[in-house]
């Protein structure tokens, strides 16, 4: 078919077999299977999940540098097994993939689950959660492969989600706000530690953006979903490399990639809740860039290196030059 403006990259005609053979995946999207090449089913479905796997990696990077509590480590493992297998369920449509995708978005909310409602619990509590959630995960995936229920899968995991996110909307409101207030009052008026209601209203403007992108991720997939004939055959009028634009469920994933967002945003209240707000602080210089919880140190060394300083033995010069008293 003629396109409007091409690169000279055409789709391959659709209905093709591929490298990976069969499909055994019991969902496929609007993204038409094997029309880009021969060995990958679904391009720009595969390709957008490198950011949850940068993401992923930048999480446990972070959890490591700068001792985050263990949990943190595991959720951002799960995390990047999502982006992991996601990769491999777009490129091959085998259903074993499928699973390894669709799980793992399971297991890893229930990882922040334990991490909201065992923060401050006894052991026995946190030993009692963990083994309910497991048995959770347990149930969940036991139903799900037995029905291969899509919708079920949906249910489980916005239901998760919903729990995680609302509660640590009421957790910042109810715990974080007053204890950060009570020792904000015992510090020096002329502290260099944000107050406590310009740490929690960063939180807020933090899940708020990161819902807004999410929902409306949701809303491009579903576009997707329900306008599938209409958007192929924009793509097949458009033509490569252009066309990839309209992929929904590649905006799908690189928006709800920003689940980024929500771990961050988890050991942030963690932090503000074990009192280290003078030891950390929220890194998040724009919403063009992925926040993080750094050492306050490491957050003066990066602001020194933005505004041109050089720090050495404690002693900061500026523009390069050391600074001289007069004789």
């Amino acid at each position: 078919m003629d396109t409007l403006f091409s690169l000279g990259i055409p789709y391959r005609e659709p209905g093709l077999e591929g490298w990976w053979g069969e499909k055994t995946v019991t969902l496929n999207f609007c993204e038409e299977d094997y029309v880009m090449n021969h060995y990958v089913a679904e391009v720009c479905n595969t390709l957008t999940n490198a950011l949850f796997i940068w993401l992923g990696y930048k999480g446990l990077r972070d959890c490591f540098k700068y001792s985050h509590p263990w949990i943190f480590l595991v959720a951002f493992m799960g995390y990047s097994v999502v982006g992991m297998g996601s990769t491999f369920f777009h490129a091959t449509l085998k259903y074993p993939m499928q699973l390894v995708d669709e799980l793992s978005m399971i297991y890893t909310t229930c990882f922040m689950c334990y991490a909201t409602f065992s923060y401050g619990r006894t052991k026995s509590v946190s030993v009692m959660l963990g083994v309910a959630l497991v048995g959770l995960s347990y149930y969940i995936t036991e139903r799900y492969y037995r029905t291969k229920d899509p919708q079920f899968h949906q249910d489980a995991y916005g239901i998760l989600t919903a729990i995680v996110v609302f509660s640590n909307m009421y957790i910042i409101e109810r715990q974080v706000r007053p204890a950060l207030r009570e020792r904000q009052q015992k510090r020096a008026p002329n502290s260099a530690i944000p107050s406590a209601d310009a740490i929690v209203n960063e939180m807020w403007v933090m899940v708020i953006t990161g819902l807004t992108i999410f929902l409306g991720g949701f809303l491009a997939w579903n576009l997707d979903n329900i306008y599938c004939q209409t958007i192929t055959r924009w793509r097949r009028q458009i033509g490569l490399p252009f066309a990839m634009l309209l992929e929904g469920h590649a905006w799908w994933h690189l928006m709800t990639g920003i689940a980024y967002y929500y771990i961050m945003w988890r050991v942030w209240i963690h932090r503000c809740l074990d009192a280290d707000e003078d030891k950390y602080q929220l890194r998040w210089p724009s919403i063009w860039r992925m926040p993080e919880v750094v050492t306050i140190q490491e957050a003066q060394n990066g602001t020194a290196a933005q505004n041109g300083t050089k720090t050495q033995n404690g002693k900061t010069a500026q523009n390069g030059t050391a600074s001289k008293k007069h004789q």
